[in-house]
């Protein structure tokens, strides 16, 4: 606060309705900055939250879902939600950052959980920016459910790229439960989870690590039989002191979301029986109700350890 009255000192604002305004931007800096928290007790993998966006509404917090593994300096995206290069390109060092693996043009590979657009909209700008601002030397290698093939198409077509194809990005649909990719780094498994038709999880076994996202999904088997042993377990949630009273009177709206999302009470259950080292809550829908609530929520089936996924968090 004594460096923010310094600045309105500094550029003599005439008025106050001025001054509010600058107070209010730099306040939402420095939240950004202190929003870069680092967890992780790793050299070989890291896991940073590129979006940790609850849905297709534009919160001013936080941009859409989207998360990256890094191991060594090779990073795995994962969804592409709004924002995500911009995200990427803070942890860069090209721009301060202190991550390799998220230099732009060194991003080689993408993997998309369902094809909904709060997962999806990011995705032209993950396809074009790398290749335009930095020349990237290989094309994105793509692995999404079916539908990303067509998807890819009508981008490239859109932005009158379909001559630079081959340059540009390898798609690669999967369309049943088992290793859908492995290198020298990593071994990606999906599993289908309980969210629209052809949505999935992954589970991502690194050398030293074994980490479950969850995708968009009401309370799963499939996530329990896979976060076995897992490490990190990334996992979508809402609160639902905030679901019931916004949702008070739409019963239909109850009953789709109940059958395509997890609440915070259904997601400390299932903690309980996955025992993870550590529950990552992300893509949080809270329907108007406060952190707290979530914490108690989470707290009242679950003692294990939780963290409250924020963008540019490091696990």
């Amino acid at each position: 606060m004594v460096f923010l009255n310094q600045f309105t000192r500094l550029i003599n604002l005439r008025d106050m309705k001025s001054k509010s305004l600058i107070l209010l931007l730099l306040s939402f800096l420095i939240v950004n900055v202190s929003a870069q928290r680092d967890f992780s007790d790793s050299d070989t993998t890291k896991l940073v939250i590129l979006g940790s966006g609850g849905g297709p509404g534009p919160s001013p917090f936080h941009s859409g879902c989207s998360l990256a593994i890094i191991v060594f300096d090779t990073s795995y995206i994962i969804d592409f939600g709004t924002g995500l290069v911009r995200k990427a390109a803070a942890m860069a060092p090209t721009y301060g950052g202190h991550i390799k693996g998220l230099e732009i043009k060194n991003i080689g590979y993408a993997f998309l959980t369902h094809m909904h657009p709060d997962h999806t909209l990011g995705y032209p700008d993950l396809l074009l920016t790398p290749w335009w601002a930095f020349r990237r030397e290989k094309p994105l290698e793509v692995y999404g459910p079916h539908g990303i093939n067509q998807m890819t198409d009508y981008i490239l077509k859109a932005y009158g790229q379909t001559d630079n194809q081959e340059s540009l990005v390898n798609t690669h649909e999967y369309t049943e439960e088992g290793i859908i990719y492995q290198d020298k780094y990593v071994k990606v498994e999906a599993f289908p989870v309980l969210h629209m038709p052809n949505s999935w999880g992954f589970r991502f076994t690194t050398p030293d690590k074994v980490i479950v996202i969850s995708g968009d999904t009401a309370p799963s088997e499939k996530v329990v039989e896979y976060s076995r042993g897992a490490d990190l377990l990334v996992h979508e949630v809402y609160i639902k002191k905030g679901f019931d009273i916004k949702l008070a009177n739409d019963e239909a709206r109850q009953l789709w979301h109940k059958s395509n999302h997890t609440s915070a009470y259904e997601l400390g259950e299932l903690a309980n029986r996955i025992n993870p080292e550590l529950l990552v809550l992300y893509h949080i829908g809270n329907w108007g109700a406060s952190e707290q609530d979530l914490i108690d929520e989470i707290n009242e089936k679950y003692k294990g350890r939780f963290i409250i996924g924020q963008d540019l968090d490091v696990f």
